[in-house]
């Protein structure tokens, strides 16, 4: 509404250019204080709105930021127990190498005393330790094996007493327990005999008489095919009767001369008085220190469980294993091995028994340093899956998990608790190196999956930031004011508001001009 005051034209336009300086210096006031230039839609729709854009965006990639840095510290956590772990299989290979090098085992020397007239049946029994519960037997003796025949009488070859010599003699014969051999004896004529072994070429021996041969020419007969197939086996009577003796000394527990199988289709009452002999040893001695050492060292049942050496005349027995060795045979009081009931110990070795359990520690420990690697509650050792989100619309994502979501503890790594036995053979010890190798290959490998992780993260996490900085700085050019120009504004605004306040003035002073008339 007007107020009803006339104001002269110069008065008029000099207060409509205050009015109007005063506007911009609120302008320039507001923008000062601010530090904007565009402070609502209303200033300027298009800057505002894509500032505003341009911040939302921001500030939704920086709320991702501390899921980020939750995410790496999450690694590091799953680092630590990967390098901890690394550590840990690293000194049980070390203890496994020290179980390798170690050979400080129980030893005891006994002197071998089987009497003057050995039975043939004594015998040095080892067990437990590395062997087990099933004891390997060593025969302390040696001897020639026989066999006697009974009831010989004189043979007729002559069976159908027609001079066809249609009789026959066969049986087998083996040697120390070997492989049998067949013996076929027949006449080819009235004083000769031929004899075959396993249907080989025949040797033929003259007799006074096919129809009565004596066990002195049997003998005779069947060590010229024995001697010409060079089978150690010699024939010679005793007391009228047929005996087969080895022709070498051989351990008591196998030495024999066998005869089986004896089939005669002979005249009369002939009889070569095979079929019911029997088997004997004869010249039974003891072995020698040095024959025991090398049967015990050449048993394979024995083989890095016992070794055995010649200690000045005595046999010294040494257990390698971390049990205790059983020696059945050994009179513990006398240190003496006579092969009979007594029983003796050599202890196992200690030092890789407690080896064993520092290795059992050790791999408890795996187990608890994959369970303690956790951050936030998310453990990446124990399979959980961690997803990384790198933008505010979640299509940028990273999901990080062990391998097929594997726990990686000593059973995924095939590392179980061993027995102090487990230790006993450098073999065993040499496979339990190249499975703690392997598991060592795969957390450094798994440590590498994740170092690459986490390189990834701190990547994205770099840029995200960067990102936020471009997209703020973005959104401020377009809104912040230039204080410097706005500050030069403001001083040109009131050097303006001064001068229109003098106009103004003049002009006041033109109006007035006509009270002098007064």
């Amino acid at each position: 509404m007007s107020s009803g005051i006339t104001l002269s034209a110069g008065v008029r336009q000099n207060l409509l250019s205050l009015q109007d300086t005063a506007d911009m210096m609120a302008t320039t006031q507001s923008r000062l204080a601010t530090g904007k230039k565009v402070n609502s839609a209303l200033d300027n729709p298009t800057n505002f709105f894509t500032s505003q854009s341009l911040n939302n965006r921001a500030s939704d990639l920086s709320s991702l930021l501390d899921s980020m840095s939750n995410g790496m510290k999450t690694l590091e956590a799953a680092d630590n127990g990967l390098t901890s772990m690394t550590n840990t299989l690293e000194s049980m290979q070390s203890t496994l190498r020290q179980a390798r090098q170690d050979k400080s085992f129980e030893k005891t020397s006994f002197t071998v005393d089987v009497g003057d007239t050995p039975a043939g049946t004594e015998t040095l029994s080892l067990s437990d330790g590395a062997i087990g519960s099933t004891a390997v037997d060593i025969a302390l003796t040696e001897a020639t094996g026989t066999f006697t025949g009974s009831g010989f009488s004189a043979l007729d070859f002559d069976s159908a007493a027609d001079d066809s010599y249609a009789g026959t003699l066969d049986f087998d014969v083996s040697l120390d327990g070997a492989t049998a051999q067949s013996v076929a004896i027949t006449a080819s004529d009235a004083d000769t005999l031929s004899l075959t072994l396993d249907g080989g070429s025949a040797v033929t021996f003259d007799v006074a008489d096919v129809e009565a041969v004596t066990a002195d020419e049997l003998a005779d007969a069947v060590n010229a095919l024995f001697d010409a197939e060079s089978v150690d086996i010699t024939a010679s009577t005793d007391g009228g009767e047929l005996v087969l003796t080895a022709d070498t000394a051989s351990s008591s527990d196998v030495a024999s001369v066998a005869v089986s199988n004896v089939a005669e289709t002979l005249a009369g009452a002939s009889d070569s008085g095979l079929a019911g002999g029997a088997e004997s040893l004869t010249n039974v001695e003891a072995k020698t220190v040095d024959t025991l050492v090398s049967e015990i060292n050449a048993n394979s049942s024995l083989d890095d469980k016992v070794r055995a050496s010649n200690d000045n005349g005595s046999l010294r027995i040494e257990n390698q294993s971390t049990n205790d060795l059983t020696v059945t045979g050994a009179n513990a009081t006398s240190g003496t091995i006579d092969g009979g009931s007594g029983t003796d110990t050599i202890d196992g070795n200690e030092v890789r028994s407690d080896l064993a359990t520092q290795f059992n520690d050790l791999r408890d420990q795996l187990d608890k340093l994959s369970d303690d690697s956790s951050f936030n509650g998310i453990n990446l050792l124990q399979g959980d899956l961690l997803t990384m989100t790198f933008n505010e619309t979640s299509t940028s994502t990273l999901d990080i998990q062990s391998e097929n979501g594997e726990t990686l503890n000593s059973s995924y790594l095939g590392l179980s608790t061993i027995d102090a036995d487990a230790l006993d053979s450098d073999t065993n010890i040499d496979e339990l190196i190249n499975t703690v190798k392997s598991a060592l290959g795969t957390i450094r490998s798994q440590a590498s999956t994740f170092g690459s992780n986490l390189s990834m993260v701190e990547n994205r996490e770099d840029f995200t930031k960067n990102m936020i900085n471009t997209l703020e700085t973005g959104a401020d050019d377009l809104v912040l004011a230039d204080t410097n120009e706005e500050a030069a504004n403001m001083l040109a605004l009131q050097t303006r508001q001064q001068l229109s306040s003098t106009a103004l003035s003049l002009a006041s002073q033109a109006d007035q001009a006509v009270l002098r008339l007064f």
